[in-house]
């Protein structure tokens, strides 16, 4: 008694532990949604919802081009970035052969819009002259006010007159690029027109404080191989408290920065800092106080922890091999709309309709436990998909519509394999209580084997993939996962508590699991002994499932004896069965 009870203890513990597992999701996302943060809804995406839309138009030098290179290069960057601040479903695409366009579902936050706004074009340059503003003026309330800058005398020498030997050469500091200095306001500096990277710049710090005439482009932004934030620490390990952007080079930014350094390092005053430019301003211009050959420099400043963080996400995607600006952003309807979205709610609905008759017809009363696994399967997913998309921002597409749709064909798919394994426990003349147990063993494999290959095509699909892919690779892979979980604790530990129920122990021909109704009892050695009740027209059906059902050794062992009983007995010994042997040993 006590071992039949087992397996009854074992199913109502896991449909306990499913009972946990459904109501820690449900308050997982009740929490989000008093929180304010969370929906019980999930967030469509922009084929369903619409969005924002922005164009990204170039800042390019007089006569400069873009190339396709480039282009590509820059969207899997901003790619990278929106898919960093935890936004799914955008689209990045180039156009006319010039801009980006990145679109967004819904309304993106600030930081997201700042993310992508940032074009992070970095460049590294030596300074040459470097003071502070001086064209603004105090006045009688306090406040300052900028004065007229001094226009640029046209007849300046604006051409070295000796060439220079190198970036910190201080001959490229023309009569024409000083008034150039001179007359800058940082207030009002305009930084949408960037000087080559082979001639020198005149900016100002990024907060306006310094203004500075800088050489040419020593090393790019398009070196960076990562970037960290964190707090500088001592010799000792102690933290000063100051946060800083951590840089670690490639093998050619590397070369390039410790070149740099080590002539730096030898000059002096403003000529041995190194200005870090972004986008046209310089952020940092710290002293080079030793050689820096493992390229691995670290950025200062007037940082605290969010806006390292922020330089250092933007840097550790790659700099982008332009600079662009923002010509529009607008807000665009959805691309497919509601009317898509019902019609492959509808497409589902009428697969899971499908999926239901079959069983019933299949499985009779047993197919009711396929729709109950389902109702549980669509429950977690729909929770999962729910919480993913306020905590991670995730959002429903009509790509991932379909991998929920394609969903409802695997799930049923294991419980098939598990009832048929129970099946041909039962053919094989063991009970139903046992026939449950063996089955599950034999079919449990099977499933496993079938969901990882779900699994890992939709992880390869999801890593590989980009735009509308990822969110079916998701789904796929989710409700692949769900599949498992719910055939372990709902769909099996159900079969066996009604195991155990007298409807569908004694095998009522209404529960799909009457033996008799299988057409024979199997009794081994691929042999089916019909019962008393069984009619000649099913007793030769059964032996036509025994013939399909032998194994290959089963089938050799059946010629064998048929191409022995086949043999004429031998004259001399009519009545000895052995004689064709001892005959042939002779």
């Amino acid at each position: 008694m006590a071992k039949s009870s087992t397996p009854v203890k074992k199913a109502w513990r896991s449909l306990s532990w499913l009972g946990v597992i459904i109501v820690g999701l449900f308050a997982i996302n009740a929490v989000g949604v008093m929180t304010g943060s969370g929906s019980w809804t999930p967030k469509l995406a922009l084929d369903l919802e619409g969005g924002t839309q922005i164009i990204l138009a170039p800042k390019l030098e007089s006569g400069q081009t873009v190339s396709s290179e480039q282009l590509n290069q820059a969207v899997s960057i901003i790619r990278q970035r929106v898919d960093s601040s935890g936004v799914s479903e955008a689209e990045i695409n180039t156009q006319g052969g010039k801009n980006i366009v990145v679109s967004i579902p819904g309304t993106p936050d600030e930081e997201t819009i700042n993310r992508i706004e940032s074009s992070a074009k970095l460049e590294f340059r030596p300074v040459l002259v470097a003071g502070q503003p001086s064209n603004s003026a105090v006045g009688a309330d306090g406040t300052a006010t900028p004065t007229p800058a001094a226009p640029v005398d046209p007849s300046l020498e604006s051409t070295p007159t000796v060439s220079p030997t190198d970036a910190s050469d201080l001959n490229y500091v023309t009569p024409a690029l000083q008034a150039e200095y001179d007359a800058l306001d940082c207030s009002t500096l305009d930084t949408s027109q960037v000087a080559p990277a082979n001639e020198p710049l005149v900016t100002c710090e990024a907060d306006g404080s310094v203004k500075y005439i800088l050489g040419p482009v020593e090393v790019s932004g398009e070196n960076i191989k990562d970037a960290t934030n964190g707090q500088v620490t001592t010799s000792s390990g102690a933290t000063t408290g100051e946060w800083a952007v951590n840089i670690v080079f490639d093998s050619t930014g590397t070369k390039q920065f410790a070149e740099v350094t080590t002539r730096l390092s030898g000059l002096t005053g403003v000529q041995n800092q190194f200005a870090i430019v972004l986008d046209g301003k310089v952020i940092s211009a710290p002293r080079t106080l030793a050689v820096i050959t493992n390229g691995e420099p670290q950025i200062t400043g007037s940082f605290d922890q969010d806006s390292s963080k922020a330089l250092a996400d933007q840097l550790k995607f790659g700099a982008l091999p332009l600079s662009f600006v923002v010509q529009s952003q607008d807000t665009i309807s959805a691309t497919l709309g509601s009317t898509q979205l019902t019609s492959g709610l509808i497409a589902g609905l009428i697969g899971l309709i499908l999926v239901v008759i079959y069983s019933l017809l299949q499985y009779r009363l047993l197919g009711l436990v396929t729709v109950a696994s389902l109702a549980v399967a669509a429950v977690i997913t729909y929770l999962l998909i729910t919480i993913l998309s306020w905590r991670e921002g995730y959002r429903l597409s009509l790509a991932g519509v379909a991998g929920l749709i394609v969903a409802i064909g695997i799930t049923a798919d294991s419980f098939i394999v598990y009832f048929e394994r129970v099946r041909d426990e039962l053919r094989d003349g063991r009970g139903l209580v046992s026939s449950v147990e063996a089955g599950w063993k034999r079919a449990i494999r099977t499933i496993l084997a079938s969901d990882t290959v779900n699994f890992l095509a939709a992880a390869v699909l999801f890593i590989v993939a980009v735009g509308n892919v990822k969110g079916f690779a998701l789904t796929l892979g989710l409700t692949t996962i769900v599949d498992v979980a719910v055939v372990m604790l709902f769909t099996h530990p159900i079969l066996q508590l009604l195991s155990n129920t007298k409807f569908f122990n004694e095998g009522h021909k209404l529960s799909g699991l009457d033996p008799r109704a299988l057409g024979a009892v199997y009794r081994g050695r691929a042999q089916f002994a019909p019962s008393a009740a069984v009619s000649p027209t099913k007793a030769a059906s059964a032996s036509r499932e025994a013939a399909k059902r032998q194994t290959i050794a089963e089938r050799k062992a059946a010629e064998l004896a048929g191409s022995s009983s086949s043999k004429p007995a031998s004259t001399d010994a009519p009545n000895n069965t052995d004689a064709p042997n001892k005959g042939k040993d002779s």
